[in-house]
């Protein structure tokens, strides 16, 4: 597929698959979701505004770094008027990101120090497991190993 011009105003959804690397199916499921929209030719053919590459970088990688993509919708839906992100929006996205992905960091390290010790009070560590769960406290919360799922909470 031809690569768009630079300045071309809008984009086929080929054309914005090929530029973003996003399948067609993926940017059909973003606009059913309200992620991204398009304008509808006669022929009922997409067309995308250009600026809809930039939008369809952020959600992809706020994706990669595990942030929902119903709140992707919320924050890009606080942008005035449907527009897309600019640098100070970007900026100021990223921050609230990062504090979420330093949180979810600082848990994946508990995680990784307790997994290697424990089974999470499932449990295979009976030898140790006096030190972690005396008098089976964590049984309270439920079956299973409930140390290292209730990260997920």
């Amino acid at each position: 597929m031809e690569r768009p011009a630079w300045d071309q105003k809008e984009l086929t959804v080929g054309e914005l698959s090929a530029r973003s690397g996003v399948a067609i199916s993926a940017l059909h499921f973003y606009e059913r979701k309200g992620l991204i929209t398009a304008r509808r030719t006669s022929g009922n053919q997409r067309r995308y505004p250009r600026a809809t590459l930039r939008r369809v970088a952020l959600i992809r990688i706020a994706q990669r770094v595990g942030i929902p993509l119903a709140e992707v919708k919320s924050a890009l839906d606080e942008l005035p008027d449907g527009r897309t992100p600019n640098r100070k929006d970007w900026e100021r996205l990223s921050r609230t990101w990062r504090d979420e992905l330093d949180a979810r960091i600082r848990m994946l390290q508990e995680i990784r120090d307790d997994f290697s010790d424990c089974i999470g009070c499932g449990c295979l560590s009976l030898d140790r497991c006096g030190l972690a769960n005396s008098h089976d406290r964590l049984s309270d919360h439920g079956a299973g190993p409930q140390r290292l799922t209730s990260y997920h909470s």
